[in-house]
């Protein structure tokens, strides 16, 4: 009998963006920048540090378990405490999803170029997952319909999907809950929600309170404060009452759980991280097109790049490290051939655009 089981010895950890640090001490650069994480190029929310400051001296005392964050949650999206969750990162709520309704013989189901932290995840409990192709880099939701078996448990879907930024309407997501019987769990994963919420297309998943849907979203982005890690759900309060029971007792820290409260409270920033992140879109959009670049149209913050091979993206990939801008290559989300470009401030943009057009012209001005 090994010590490992055979599906996590199987597993690939998740390879996170390159950092600066790692890449100036490499290169020799003064300047990096990074552009391969979705963070908020803004830096966090003013009010959520003055929070940290305000609660340095408690940490020696316990975190009350999330509850002071879940009723600010209630109170702002107007339901019951009893139907919020807040865990460490989005992530952590979907690792609690896996350990409290999987069993042995029970399957997940999403699509192929999807969020890659929930594969792992999802592996990791040792049961079946599955995956249906991607309907040119969207979600094949009548697919997804249309693969859920009696060993269905778990359906994921990520709107604004990652890497791809791309959305499913409320039209679609209405026709394939048709299909979805109510044993079968679906969790849409909103991570980039703020950035989403205005198109009159986006399916605002809260207004779709079914009793079989659960919402994740997260303070990791929008909101400025990935390195606390902050995610919250919502959810029938039957299926919160059970992922109580499993959640960390203490998550998420009391650090992390005042700046939260407090970046929800910062209209101000959270206004200025959506006019940012609209206008690094067009440059982006803009100048990419021009290249004569495949750009898909996105909804989140960022933007993926469709090159014709994986070999073509990695040498943009690698070129681009060497002038001290980070991009993320997509090889572990299932798109080798692809490169994920995120938002940021008009100088970063620029950088990047900058040296996007220095590495073409290098390495390939068949595209120029």
């Amino acid at each position: 009998m090994p010590l490992v089981p055979p599906y996590i010895a199987s597993l690939r950890p998740y390879e996170p963006g390159r950092q600066i640090d790692e890449i100036r001490r490499l290169y020799n650069l003064e300047e990096v920048i990074k552009l391969a994480s979705n963070e908020n190029p803004l830096g966090p929310s003013p009010r959520a540090l003055e929070a940290v400051r305000q609660h340095l001296h408690t940490v020696h005392i316990y975190p009350d378990g999330g509850l002071s964050l879940r009723r600010r949650l209630a109170e702002l999206f107007e339901c019951k405490t009893e139907n919020v969750i807040v865990g460490s990162g989005s992530e952590g709520i979907i690792s609690n999803i896996i350990r409290t309704f999987l069993l042995d013989d029970d399957e997940v189901l999403t699509s192929e170029a999807t969020f890659a932290a929930f594969q792992i995840v999802a592996q990791s409990r040792g049961v079946t997952y599955r995956t249906v192709p991607h309907r040119d880099y969207h979600l094949d939701l009548p697919a997804l319909a249309r693969a859920i078996n009696d060993h269905t448990k778990i359906v994921y879907l990520a709107n604004p999907n990652n890497p791809t930024g791309t959305i499913f309407t409320r039209h679609e997501f209405d026709e394939f809950y048709q299909h979805v019987p109510e044993r079968v769990l679906i969790i849409i994963d909103e991570a980039y929600f703020e950035y989403a919420r205005d198109n009159p297309k986006y399916p605002d998943s809260m207004h779709y309170r079914y009793d079989n849907v659960i919402t994740l979203r997260t303070f990791s982005k929008a909101y400025g404060l990935a390195g606390l890690r902050v995610g919250y759900g919502f959810a029938h309060e039957t299926l919160i009452r059970n992922l109580l029971k499993v959640k960390l007792t203490f998550e998420p820290s009391t650090l992390a759980q005042v700046a939260a409260e407090a970046a929800l409270d910062d209209i101000e920033f959270l206004h200025r991280t959506l006019a940012t992140n609209a206008h690094g879109l067009r440059y982006l959009m803009d100048h990419l097109t021009r290249m004569g670049l495949r750009v898909l149209p996105t909804a989140a913050n960022f933007v993926m790049i469709v090159y014709d091979s994986p070999e073509e993206a990695i040498r943009v990939v690698d070129a681009l490290l060497e002038q001290g801008v980070i991009v993320r290559p997509l090889g572990q989300f299932g798109l080798p051939h692809c490169v994920r470009i995120s938002t940021g401030t008009d100088h970063q943009m620029k950088r990047c655009v900058e040296a996007l057009e220095s590495v073409m012209t290098r390495a390939l001005p068949s595209r120029l």
